[in-house]
Formats: C-alpha cells, structure tokens, sequence
C-alpha cells in the first residue's frame, strides 16, 4: 500500500512485490520478493520493480538446486548461494543505471526475499536480502523479532579481517590512522561505496505459527508502537488466517508519526 507521505505529495509508492512458483508438485518452490526503492529519487518505483524482477529471474534459474537444499538442510550451501544471487541481481540493477545515465546510488533498492518449500514435510522457511525492514514471527499469541543483524557473524576467522597489528615484525611502529582518505591511485581502481550488509535467516516454523515479512513501513512501528504488535497479535493468532480483505485492512491499520509505504506477506502454518 501507498504510504500517507507518498499519497499527500501525489508520488506513486516505492515498494514493489512478486510472488511466483517456480517447478510444480512437492519439488515446487515458491518466491516471495519485495523491495523498497531509494528515497526522493524519481524512479525509485521502477529500481524496486527491476530488483525483484532480477532476483525472480536468479532463483527461477536455480530453483531446483535451491529447493533440494532447503530440503537437506544445507544452510551453509543455501547462505552462500543466495548471496551471490542477490549481489548479481544488485549488480544488474546498477548496470541498468549505467545505461540509463542514473547515479547507481539514486537507482538502487533494500530487497527481501521468502523461499517456501512446497513439500509439506519441509518446514524450513529461509529469508535473504539486503536493506531495511522486518521479519517476524508470532507464536503462541507473542511476537518474536527474528531479522538476523548486522552483527550476526559465523565461520573461521579470515586472514586480515581484525585491525591492524600495532608494530611491523621489525618493531617499527606503525603511525595512527587520523581517518585522511587516501587519493585513488592511478594504477588501481577507486573503491565502490560501502553496500549494505547481506542478512539470511534459516528459520524451522511450526504448526501455529505465522511469519511475517515486511518493509520498513510496517516493521518500524511494529517495533516501536506496543498497541500495534499486540493489536496484530490478536487479529492474527485465531486458528484460522483472515480473508484477504480482513488481511488487507489490518496492514493499513494508521500509526501517528509513520507515513511510508507499507508490503507485507504472511505466511500461516497449517
């Protein structure tokens, strides 16, 4: 839905979704993509478009190889996989800016993606992407904040990846970095501007539950205003999931001081 803000000002939204199944029977897997475009930049709708119609094209390629991992477990493969998959979906959308004469900067999108596994004996549901906002999960009538932060780190230690020793094996001591940027050099290329971090979430759910994948339209006051996460809560923790007018009504549910543009997918266990 179209944020207050973007509705007052006669902008369209700068959210966009896709839902598609790639595959068919038990080894079908289906895609929920959402992405959210770059603010004040006028094209920002499309940059959120294209991004989710990349990363379609990415996991359609890939789905079968996907689907059986997800099935087996194998969330290092499925972690590694996707991030190359989104990094080149990304790196797609900042080549259209290129032919277009966009700043990559002003053409670019937060993306979040849900990978459901068709087979009724796989529970396992991964998230992926990159940007701002929320994935949560309500069991047994409470919320749980489940997006994986920033901070989340797994693996060996990499070769370099602390601070610098504080002397060289000589004993020289090394001077303190004042923060001066360095000028490029000319035999090497300028370096590319920090991106955001990629974030993927390996999640078992259970018969009960509901996961919740949104913007941050919607995760920001679900996080800061308690009358609306209990609200849903209770809309939304019958044994039954509400009708897609009753689901409709609930995400437009209206919080003072939170105007952005609100997508959401729900995903209810049986």
């Amino acid at each position: 839905m179209r944020g207050d803000s973007a509705r007052f000002r006669g902008e369209p939204r700068r959210d966009s979704l896709l839902t598609a199944r790639f595959g068919a029977g038990e080894q079908a897997l289906v895609l929920v993509a959402m992405a959210t475009g770059a603010r004040a930049t006028p094209g920002a709708h499309r940059a959120a478009a294209e991004a989710c119609d990349w990363i379609a094209r990415a996991v359609g390629r890939s789905h079968a190889r996907l689907s059986e991992d997800i099935r087996a477990a194998r969330r290092g493969d499925l972690k590694s996989g996707l991030h190359r998959l989104t990094d080149r979906s990304l790196g797609k959308l900042r080549a259209s800016a290129a032919e277009q004469g966009i700043d990559p900067e002003e053409y670019s999108a937060g993306l979040r993606c849900l990978l459901l596994p068709a087979h009724p004996e796989c529970r396992t549901r991964v998230f992926f992407g990159v940007g701002a906002g929320g994935l949560f999960r309500l069991r047994d009538g409470e919320w749980q904040d489940i997006e994986p932060t920033v901070g989340d780190l797994s693996g060996e230690a990499v070769v370099g990846f602390g601070s610098q020793p504080a002397e060289t094996p000589e004993g020289d001591r090394l001077t303190m970095d004042l923060g001066i940027p360095t000028p490029p050099s000319p035999y090497e290329p300028a370096p590319e501007p920090p991106r955001e971090p990629f974030r993927f979430r390996a999640s078992v759910a259970r018969p009960g539950d509901t996961l919740l994948m949104c913007t941050g339209g919607l995760a920001e006051p679900l996080r800061g205003e308690p009358e609306l996460s209990a609200h849903l809560a209770g809309r939304w923790s019958g044994a039954t999931p509400p009708g897609l007018a009753a689901f409709l009504a609930d995400t437009q549910v209206r919080v003072k001081g939170y105007a952005d543009d609100r997508t959401a997918a729900a995903v209810w266990e049986a």
